[in-house]
C-alpha cells in the first residue's frame, strides 16, 4: 500500500480523455470533445479495436473502462463488475436486448452471447444510468452492439470481407473469424463466424501441489497449471436488412456452440451449450423524431458435468463407482421493445419506451447410476421457473442555455415470478422439498426508478455535473427458488466462485439503491489534456446478501437475505495527447479506482470488491505502427467478506507490451499485431477470482477442505500474435 500510494497521488492530478468506441472504424486519435459521463456513459479509444483481434472473452474488453472490472469465471464467460456491483445487478443489453444467465453458476453471462470479432461498439453507464438505458438493475448498464447494417450510396454495390486469426502461447489458445457482407442502396446481407479453443493456462509460478483437490483417483497437474480453464467455442451470425426511404427493417440470427468450457473456481464445468437467437428490429426517422421497435427470442440448452481435470468417478471401486453429477438447464427468453425519441422543441427532447421480457427456466439433474444419493428420480432444482417483466419509461432532456443541461426520467417496472413443485433425487430424504412445495411461490414486484442529472459548463475547458438516482432490482429465480438445503445440492447453486452453497429465500424484496454521483471535467486550452474526478456513493436498501444456515463439509451453506448496505468510492482519470513531427502521435491515459462496501447490519465488508488500483495505457502511432505499453498496479486485498470466507490477496503490478503494423501496397488492409502479456511473468492472485477449484474431487468437501484452499491465480507470461486482412 505504501509503495503504490505516491504513484496514485501523482496520477490523481490528471485523467483520461474519452473517445467514442467504434471498433471497426476508429484508427486515429481525434481531438477531445467534452461529453457527459453521467448522461452519455463511458466510451473508449481505438486501442480496443486491436484488442478484439486477440480476445474471445468479450467481457474482458470492459477492463479498459474506469471503475469497471471483471471477475474470473469460464475462459469466455467472465462477469462484469461496475463500482463493486456485479452480474445481475448490472443491465447488459446485447443489440438492444436484455438477456439473463440460464444457469445456477452463471456460466453463460449475457456478455458471452456476442463474440468479440462481431463487436462494433461498447458503452458503459456506471451508477446513475438514464432510465432509457435499462432497468431492473442497481449497478449500471453495459450496452454491446454488433456491426450495424451499412448500405451503399445510390446505385453502387459494396462487397467486403475480413479474416482474422490469433494465437496465445500460455494456454495454446488459437482461433479465427471470418466476415463477408454485400450491400446495395436498399439491401444489406452479412455473415460472420468465429472459432476458438484453448488449453489450461499457467500461472507465473507454482501455487499448489500437483494433486490439489485429492480424491480417490487424484488428478495430477503441474503445480503452476490452472485446471479447468480450457474451452472451445464457435459462433455464427447472419444479418439481413432492407432500407426503404427513412425506414430500416433488420433481421439478426445467431447460433453459438460451446462443446466445453472449464470453470476453475466452480465445482462443475460446462460440457455442452447451444444458444440460438432471433432479433427482428425496425428503425424509422420521422419529422417528429425517430422510432425503434424490436422483437426477440433467445434459447439456451446447457449441460454441466465434471471435466477431465475434476474427478468423474466417485466411491473408489469399480463395482460401485458413481459417474459424476450431470445437470441440465433449458431456458427461453422472448420479448418486445418499443422506444421513441420525440423532438419537442429546439431545447427539449422526450424519450419514451415500453419493454416486455418473458423468461422461462428448467433446471433439472438426471439420476446417476450406482448412486444411492443421486437416484432414482430427476432432482428438480428449478421447475417451471417463470419471470415476466414489463417496463414503461419516460425521460426528458432540456438544454436551458449554452451552459446548462438537465435530464430527468422515470421508469416503472412490474415483475411477476413463479415456479412449480420440485423433487429430490430420493423419496426418503427431505432437504426442504415439502416446505417449498407447500409454500406460495407466486411473487410480484413493483419498482419505480428515478434519475436526475444536471450538467453545467463553467467555460470552454471546465464542466461539472451531478446526479441522484433511485434504482431497483428484483431477485433472480435462483435467489428466490433455489430450495434445496442439502450440502451437496446447495453448493451447485453458486455463481460467485467462493465454494459455498446457496439457498434461496421466497421472502426476498427488491434491492433499492439511492445513488449519488458528481463529476468534474477539466481540460487545457488546447484540449489535449483532460482530467476527470468522479466520487460516488450508493446506499442500498434490502441489498441481497447472505446469512449462515449451516455447514457443507468444511464449507458453508448460506441463504440469501435482505440487508442494507452502502458503497462509496472515487474514479480519477487522466489523458494527454501529443503530436510530434518525427516521433508520431502519442496518447497516454491513467485511471485510478477505489471502492469500499459495507453491510450496514453486520458491519461485514461486501464481497468481490476490487482493491485500490491504477490502470495505465501509453500508445504511440507513427506511420503504419501503433505501439502500446500497458500497466496495472493493484493494492493488497485486506477488506474481505467474512460470511463467505473471502480470501485476502497480495498487491501486484503487471506490464503488457504490444505492437501493431498496418501493411500497405499489395497487402493493403492487412494488420499484424503481436505482444507480450504479463511481460515479467509475475505471479498474482486474482482479487475477484474466488477459490481455485479447478482439479480433483471438487464435490467431496473432505478432499478439498476450506483450510487448504488457495485463491485463483492470474495468467503468467504469454506471447500473443494476431493477423487480419480485409478485402
Amino acid at each position: 500500500m505504501k509503495k503504490i500510494l505516491p504513484i496514485f497521488t501523482l496520477i490523481a492530478l490528471q485523467v483520461q480523455a474519452e473517445h467514442d468506441l467504434n471498433l471497426n472504424n476508429v484508427e486515429v486519435y481525434g481531438q477531445y470533445q467534452p461529453r457527459s459521463l453521467l448522461l452519455d456513459g463511458m466510451t473508449e479509444s481505438s486501442s480496443l479495436q486491436r484488442q478484439t483481434q486477440l480476445v474471445d472473452d468479450t467481457a474482458s474488453l470492459l477492463n479498459f473502462f474506469t471503475g469497471v472490472d471483471t471477475a474470473a469465471n469460464g475462459g469466455v464467460s467472465s462477469l462484469p463488475i461496475i463500482r463493486g456491483l456485479a452480474d445481475d445487478r448490472i443491465t447488459v443489453k446485447v443489440d438492444g436486448v436484455d438477456l439473463i444467465s440460464a444457469c445456477g453458476n452463471h456460466m453463460d453471462p449475457p456478455t458471452s452471447y456476442l463474440d468479440a470479432s462481431n463487436l462494433e461498439s461498447v458503452k458503459v453507464f456506471a451508477g446513475i444510468t438514464p432510465v432509457s438505458m435499462g432497468g431492473d438493475s442497481i449497478g449500471g448498464s453495459i450496452i454491446l452492439n454488433s456491426t450495424k447494417s451499412k448500405f451503399a450510396t445510390g446505385d453502387d454495390i459494396i462487397t467486403a470481407s475480413k479474416v482474422n486469426g490469433f494465437y496465445r502461447s500460455n494456454n495454446d489458445a488459437l482461433g479465427g473469424s471470418f466476415m463477408t457482407q454485400f450491400a446495395t442502396g436498399n439491401f444489406f446481407a452479412r455473415y460472420s463466424g468465429s472459432y476458438s479453443e484453448a488449453n489450461n493456462y499457467y500461472a507465473g509460478s507454482n501455487f499448489k501441489s500437483s494433486t490439489y483437490g485429492g480424491g480417490n483417483d487424484p488428478i495430477n497437474l503441474r503445480n503452476d497449471e490452472v485446471g479447468s480453464s480450457g474451452y472451445r467455442l464457435e459462433n455464427h451470425n447472419l444479418n439481413f436488412a432492407y432500407k426503404l426511404d427513412n425506414h430500416i427493417f433488420d433481421v439478426k440470427l445467431g447460433y453459438q456452440k460451446i462443446p466445453f468450457q472449464g470453470f476453475p473456481n466452480q465445482r462443475m464445468d460446462m460440457t455442452d451449450n447451444e444458444q440460438t437467437k432471433v432479433n427482428l428490429s425496425y428503425f424509422g426517422d420521422y419529422d417528429w423524431g425517430n422510432l425503434e421497435a424490436r422483437l426477440f427470442n433467445h434459447n439456451t440448452r446447457q449441460n454441466m458435468q465434471f471435466g477431465s481435470d475434476k474427478e468423474y468417478w466417485y466411491n473408489g471401486t469399480a463395482s460401485n463407482n458413481v459417474a459424476g453429477m450431470p445437470m441440465e438447464t433449458r431456458s427461453e427468453t422472448n420479448g418486445l421493445n418499443v422506444k421513441a425519441n420525440l423532438i419537442i422543441s429546439d431545447k427539449d427532447t422526450l424519450k419514451t419506451g415500453l419493454e416486455y421480457q418473458q423468461y422461462r427456466l428448467e433446471d433439472s439433474w438426471p439420476p446417476v447410476a450406482n448412486s444411492t444419493m443421486m437416484s432414482p428420480r430427476y432432482m428438480k432444482n428449478i421447475n417451471d421457473g417463470e419471470r415476466d417483466r414489463m417496463d414503461v419509461y419516460a425521460e426528458w432532456e432540456r438544454k436551458w442555455n449554452p451552459d446548462w443541461f438537465t435530464q430527468a426520467g422515470l421508469r416503472y417496472t412490474h415483475i411477476e415470478t413463479d415456479a412449480g413443485n420440485v423433487q429430490e433425487y430420493s423419496t426418503t430424504t427431505n432437504y426442504g422439498e415439502d416446505a417449498f412445495n407447500s409454500a406460495n411461490k407466486e411473487k410480484t414486484f413493483n419498482n419505480l426508478d428515478f434519475t436526475s442529472v444536471a450538467v453545467y459548463n463553467i467555460d470552454d475547458t471546465k464542466t461539472i455535473e451531478g446526479g441522484y438516482a433511485i434504482k431497483n432490482r428484483a431477485p433472480n429465480l435462483y435467489e428466490l427458488y433455489a430450495w434445496n438445503t442439502g450440502g451437496m445440492e446447495s453448493i451447485m447453486n453458486n455463481w460467485v466462485g467462493d465454494g459455498n452453497g446457496y439457498v434461496g429465500n421466497l421472502n426476498l424484496d427488491s434491492e433499492t439503491a439511492h445513488v449519488f454521483s458528481v463529476s468534474s471535467n477539466i481540460q487545457n486550452e488546447a484540449k489535449t489534456t483532460n482530467l476527470k474526478i468522479t466520487p460516488h456513493y450508493s446506499y442500498v436498501l434490502d441489498y441481497i446478501d447472505a446469512i449462515d444456515i449451516g455447514d457443507a463439509g468444511s464449507w458453508q451453506k448460506l441463504q440469501f437475505s435482505n440487508q442494507d448496505a452502502k458503497l462509496y468510492g472515487l474514479d480519477v482519470d487522466l489523458s494527454h495527447q501529443l503530436k510530434t513531427l518525427n516521433y508520431g502521435d502519442f496518447y497516454a491515459k491513467a485511471a485510478v479506482s477505489y471502492v469500499r462496501g459495507e453491510n450496514k447490519e453486520t458491519g461485514d465488508d461486501l464481497y468481490r470488491l476490487m482493491p485500490l488500483n491504477l490502470k495505465l495505457n501509453f500508445e504511440q502511432q507513427i506511420g503504419s505502427w501503433t505501439n502500446t505499453l500497458q500497466g496495472q498496479l493493484v493494492d493488497e486485498k485486506t477488506h474481505v467478506n467474512k460470511i463467505r470466507r473471502e480470501m485476502k490477496t497480495s498487491g501486484y503490478g503487471l506490464v503488457h507490451l504490444s505492437s501493431s503494423y498496418k501493411f500497405s501496397g499489395a497487402l493493403n488492409n492487412a494488420r499484424l499485431t503481436f505482444g507480450i502479456h504479463n511481460l515479467l511473468d509475475k505471479h498474482y492472485d486474482l482479487p475477484l477470482g474466488g477459490v481455485y477449484m479447478g482439479q480433483g474431487a471438487t464435490m467431496m468437501a473432505m478432499n478439498l477442505p476450506y483450510n487448504s484452499a488457495v485463491p485463483l491465480p492470474g495468467m503468467g507470461r504469454s506471447f500473443n500474435t494476431a493477423i487480419s486482412y480485409e478485402f
